[in-house]
């Protein structure tokens, strides 16, 4: 199905080659001609969609930057009046106003399509923790889409939106990118606000989002972004560029990581061949052991905080696997996370020195990719070793971007994640856009290009 852009939905509206009610049809009769990839846990009917559409006959497309771009939202971040369920049934609940990042999306005129299927509560790598029915691969759907957020990845790689909202806290704005040839911006922590999402780790969630360009990402990012009140682990972001013309980027050196399949391997090395400049080979030994501390330290009591009460009261209505996994928070004591977050600090003034000499580290998102019957078969370790090298970010602090970066031997897509510190988001999309093969204005804010082409 041919992928939608902001830029290409725009022209044909501009050019009035297209309404959004006509879009919004297509956009239905596709999602069910793929119904089996299990995308959606709810769609919007027809009277959900009609206040969204019809506010725009009054709203001046000139001051609306989102005006008719149909988008997909992860089922636990808040839409006003239908249910959140966090991929949980039992869980589910009417929420009287929109999460904050949705709203601004609307009042810049996007339309919301409806909400996409997940890791329950957005506790997994794979997208099959779900009782809506496992998300299958956008090219091939023998194999995992990724997770959490699998639903909104494979919602914007089959068509079916313009960009799609996912959350992530230990990679899953970046892992189903890879996985499905998709653009994945996980932002700086508090740039775009978490009011109104379900929280797995309410000190390190993000809200991110999926797209077909870098410059899309960026659109939807100077839209979404900004400091918000009400949300306590909100921060108002330094912005700021790279020091030198050129950007000093840094690797992995392929031959020592560690759970890499042989295509993978391959085809990292090959990326990194092609890095401009002269690349710094990194030592990822910090990185890979503060990725450790996400779901084998205290941060899984950070779980066991938000939903213990729940699934005390409710332990049928939570998927077994992740069942085990959040009870599993329930056994640090306060010690334990202290003595964590002193060894934190340390990988992080040591990551904080590997980025006084690079500007942008470039990793593998992920190792390898498996089928679903292989995550089906064994849960635990092929999430966990889906992992390895995306776990680590918002402990650190940084902002990442996943980008396609080819094919492996078998038509699968691969990805890599750039990875940058906090506040040089801006930056860190201009080096993707380089790397991606795609030119971006390097000036914060949102521009529309009127292109020829529809959708």
């Amino acid at each position: 199905m041919r992928p939608l852009t902001l830029p290409g939905v725009r022209a044909a509206f501009e050019l009035g080659r297209l309404q959004p009610h006509d879009l919004v049809a297509e956009l239905r009769r596709r999602a069910d001609a793929v119904a089996d990839r299990n995308v959606w846990i709810h769609r919007l009917s027809d009277t959900e969609l009609a206040p969204y559409i019809d506010r725009l006959a009054n709203l001046d497309i000139g001051r609306a930057p989102l005006w008719g771009m149909p988008f997909a939202i992860k089922d636990n971040i808040d839409l006003e009046g239908v249910p959140t369920t966090a991929g949980c049934p039992g869980f589910a609940y009417l929420p009287p106003r929109s999460a904050a990042v949705v709203q601004r999306l609307v009042d810049a005129g996007a339309i919301p399509l409806g909400k996409t299927n997940m890791d329950q509560f957005a506790t997994g790598l794979v997208g099959t923790r779900t009782p809506y029915g496992a998300t299958r691969n956008a090219v091939d759907p023998s194999y995992i889409a990724g997770g959490s957020s699998s639903g909104s990845a494979v919602a914007v790689k089959l068509g079916l939106a313009a960009f799609a909202l996912g959350t992530d806290t230990a990679g899953s704005g970046r892992i189903p990118a890879a996985f499905n040839d998709l653009v994945g911006f996980k932002p700086s922590r508090g740039w775009w606000s978490a009011r109104g999402v379900v929280p797995a780790c309410r000190t390190l969630d993000c809200v991110s989002v999926f797209t077909n360009t870098v410059a899309d990402a960026r659109s939807v990012a100077c839209i979404a972004g900004g400091f918000d009140p009400a949300d306590p682990y909100s921060r108002h972001i330094d912005f700021h560029a790279y020091d030198q013309p050129g950007v000093r980027y840094g690797f992995f050196d392929p031959a020592v990581l560690p759970g890499m399949d042989d295509a993978y391997r391959a085809r990292y090395d090959d990326f990194v061949d092609r890095l401009p400049g002269s690349p710094t080979v990194v030592e990822p030994t910090p990185f890979l052991e503060a990725g450790t501390l996400l779901y084998q330290g205290p941060w899984l009591a950070e779980r066991h905080a938000a939903l213990a009460g729940f699934i005390e009261q409710n332990p049928d209505a939570v998927h077994p696997v992740t069942r085990t996994v959040i009870e599993g928070g329930g056994g640090f004591s306060a010690a334990d996370a202290f003595r964590a977050q002193y060894r934190l600090a340390e990988l992080k003034r040591r990551a904080e020195q590997v980025f006084d000499r690079i500007d942008v580290l470039v990793m593998p998102t992920a190792p390898t990719v498996f089928t679903v019957a292989e995550v089906e078969s064994e849960p635990f370790e092929t999430n966990t070793r889906l992992g390895t090298f995306t776990n680590s970010v918002n402990l650190l602090d940084l902002c990442a971007v996943a980008i396609p970066a080819g094919r492996i031997t078998t038509g699968l897509p691969f990805g890599v994640t750039l990875t940058s510190e906090a506040g040089a988001d801006h930056a860190l999309l201009d080096a993707a856009a380089e790397l991606f093969g795609e030119p971006m204005e390097s000036t914060p804010g949102f521009t529309v290009a009127i292109a020829e082409g529809g959708v």
